[in-house]
């Protein structure tokens, strides 16, 4: 098997450098339509990049730099978000890139999302998806669902369902590994054919279950995940190499 390249040690300093270079990047992109409600919702996220913390976005910036560096080499970019049950961030997380993909015009990018074990899209998750602006459509009822999820017209959508990051379904090399949960990231130190592996952490919505304040838990980190998605592809420079 191939051995993955690390390249965590690019570092914070990799990190700022690159947003540095590309500060203008959002002027450059022109922005691709995306369906319903979606629109506004990321015209609105633009405003909000400022409200990320400087090292989430040195960190963004790694992610950013290694999607550039496949589009440079005339390569599809592959990312995975990892997270341990494959319920809520890593699923929010893959159809928020996979939008901000779209919506900055940056081709040949594909999101995936496993866990280190399956069990469901939660429909909270869900829920918070589709007040956002998704169509997400289940396909196959069951204890783990299979839903259909668009976020722009004339585009087939994603399916999603919950997986185990080494799932058919996913990429077996030549992939960035970003892990979105604390404990994922510390209980899977090698992910097998990752040519990087990132941490983008993000708190669980999980913790406010059953109270009052959970609708707004998932809003909350539905919009935070947006935001750092759609910042790192502004980062990038379309049609250029």
């Amino acid at each position: 098997m191939k051995q993955p390249i690390i390249l965590l040690f690019a570092g914070i300093f990799t990190g700022i450098v690159f947003h540095q270079c590309n500060t203008n990047s959002t002027t450059m992109n022109e922005t691709q339509e995306l369906s319903g409600g979606l629109n506004s919702y990321a015209s609105n996220l633009r405003a909000e990049y400022d409200r990320i913390p400087d090292e989430r976005k040195a960190i963004l910036g790694d992610l950013a730099e290694y999607i550039q560096q496949k589009m440079d080499a005339g390569e599809a970019a592959r990312l995975v978000f990892i997270c341990t049950h494959n319920s809520r961030r890593s699923h929010m997380s893959q159809l928020w890139a996979q939008a901000a993909a779209h919506y900055y015009g940056i081709p040949e990018v594909y999101t995936y999302s496993g866990g280190t074990e399956a069990t469901a899209f939660n429909p909270r998750a869900v829920a918070a998806m589709q007040e956002a602006g998704f169509d997400i459509a289940l396909e196959e009822p069951g204890e783990n669902p299979v839903y259909l999820a668009v976020y722009a017209p004339d585009i087939a959508g994603l399916e999603v369902f919950s997986k185990v990051y080494d799932h058919e379904a996913n990429p077996g090399r030549g992939f960035a590994a970003l892990m979105t949960c604390s404990h994922a990231d510390q209980n899977c130190p090698f992910i097998p054919g990752a040519e990087t592996r990132i941490a983008i952490p993000y708190d669980d919505p999980k913790d406010f279950d059953g109270t009052p304040q959970e609708k707004d838990a998932y809003r909350e980190r539905s919009r935070q995940i947006a935001r750092e998605m759609f910042y790192t592809f502004s980062l990038l420079r379309a049609g250029q190499s």
